[in-house]
């Protein structure tokens, strides 16, 4: 990066490089709209809102068009996807392929040769774009606005600086899609480590002793503390992939009612999992000193023939899982109260094997969780480098 021979002029953004020029984003972006009616039989590869991932500018997935009958827009490799419903989730994509696509998505074009598509989807992913296109009528589905979005202004560098930030942004990318696939491959190894030790497959050297058969019920004891005293403590939510979350930041905002007397009380080293959601791990492990949650979770804690960290990972592999599905009641919601839970089977090592089988699964914990602040630190380092290399204030040397 070179600022020696980089000379400013002044802007309604502030200073910016004398080669740069203020434009609205709808003089050199538009948004394209080609409808698709969808066909029988014809498969298009389609994309919905939950198809991308938040924040990464990955897609997790998609489905036929031929399965979804609603109208879509078309779009065609190397256009910008953005996911107009709820800016703030950050769902953007530079299309790898052609296909269709929500009309919750905006499909984004580059126009009139001033701005690269790769340029583009970078700005797209910038904090003040963000903020740009959560500026809605709607209160609580905030629904960006392309009559102010496409008015909005935004420095824009000279074409051969547009590639050079893009490339650049998309080395960072790169760095970080490397670090999550090593993490994948960790957890992957993780759980091969949990069905082996935890089913007794695999044994640790050193142990031979029997392992003993019990009931979830004998193991654990189910309660049902209310929050009669009203005592000053946070409200929780358990969630199937960042197990408890404060509820006020999960549903942004405050969503319980005032009267939380009827809430039950959770406390350190304790359970709760929600009896409709369980086939999908909304079950989680609190860690926290004390917090209250809705009166519909079931709450449980461990006896002192288990430990809670073993329990925890033996409530997360396949055989557990299967057992939660075929003791469940119901049909779309699949019910599973906490006397069926109990007659999950489980075969337990003496205490002493049990602790040996943590250590060796929370050391794959740690090295995951290293890994997992590598790619935050490196998605901070692009955020910085997004601040400054899309407003000028850092130039590249070309």
């Amino acid at each position: 990066m070179n600022n020696n021979n980089t000379t400013y002029k002044d802007s309604p953004l502030g200073k910016i490089p004398d080669d740069w020029e203020i434009m609205e984003f709808g003089k050199f972006a538009e948004t394209k709209k080609r409808k698709y009616i969808p066909v029988e039989n014809e498969n298009l590869r389609c994309l919905e809102l939950e198809h991308f991932e938040q924040g990464t500018g990955h897609i997790l997935g998609w489905i036929n068009s031929s399965v979804q009958k609603s109208t879509k827009n078309k779009f065609v490799k190397g256009e910008v996807l953005f996911g107009k419903l709820r800016p703030y989730l950050q769902k953007f994509w530079l299309a790898e392929y052609d296909g269709v696509c929500s009309s919750e998505v905006w499909v984004l074009n580059s126009k009139n040769n001033n701005c690269s598509n790769e340029f583009l989807f970078r700005l797209v992913q910038s904090n003040q774009f963000i903020q740009v296109a959560n500026v809605s009528s709607g209160s609580k589905m905030p629904r960006a606005d392309w009559d102010y979005v496409s008015t909005f202004p935004f420095p824009l560098p000279p074409l051969p600086e547009q590639k050079a930030i893009a490339h650049v942004l998309g080395l960072m990318d790169e760095a970080i899609n490397q670090n999550n696939s090593l993490i994948a491959k960790k957890e992957l190894q993780k759980k091969w480590l949990m069905q082996n030790l935890l089913t007794g497959r695999n044994r640790l050297k050193g142990f031979s002793n029997e392992w003993k058969e019990y009931r979830l019920g004998q193991i654990t004891t189910n309660f049902s503390r209310r929050n009669k005293e009203l005592i000053d403590a946070k409200v929780y939510s358990v969630t199937n992939t960042n197990g408890f979350v404060l509820q006020s930041e999960y549903f942004e905002g405050k969503v319980s009612g005032e009267d939380l007397s009827n809430y039950k009380i959770i406390k350190k080293h304790e359970f709760a999992y929600n009896p409709a959601r369980i086939n999908v791990g909304s079950l989680a492990y609190f860690e926290m000193e004390i917090g209250v949650i809705s009166s519909l979770y079931v709450c449980f804690k461990t006896k002192e023939q288990i430990l809670d960290y073993y329990l925890h990972q033996f409530l997360q592999i396949d055989h557990t899982k299967y057992r939660i599905e075929t003791l469940g009641e119901g049909g779309v919601r699949v019910y599973l109260w906490y006397d069926l839970f109990s007659k999950i089977k489980i075969k337990l090592p003496p205490l002493e094997e049990q602790i040996a089988i943590a250590k060796a699964l929370q050391a794959a914990d740690k090295e995951i969780q290293l890994l997992k602040t590598k790619t935050e630190r490196l998605r901070e380092q692009k955020k910085g480098l997004m601040q400054v290399l899309l407003t000028g204030k850092k130039r590249l040397r070309i």
